[in-house]
């Protein structure tokens, strides 16, 4: 898979990452990955802590989260 933000300058670069918000390839130049705010609501996959034991919601919460570069720019202007 191709960076999605590179695609957009004719660049020819792979992907790293995947964001979380909208689900485009980003290399590394173009994510964040930080803590961000809880977020309401839930997540649409069950994540797995180990020996087949499902991770609790609130054990996703303080996690570092990669975003592509606009939506990491969106979510900063509302919180």
């Amino acid at each position: 898979m191709k960076c999605y933000e590179c695609s957009k300058n004719d660049k020819n670069t792979d992907t790293v990452a995947i964001c979380i918000v909208c689900g485009r390839g980003v290399c590394k130049q173009h994510l964040v990955r930080e803590d961000t705010p809880v977020w309401e609501g839930e997540y649409s996959i069950r994540l797995k802590c180990g020996m087949g034991v499902e991770c609790k919601y609130e054990d996703v919460q303080h996690i570092k989260k990669i975003l592509c570069i606009p939506c990491h720019e969106a979510l900063k202007e509302n919180y």
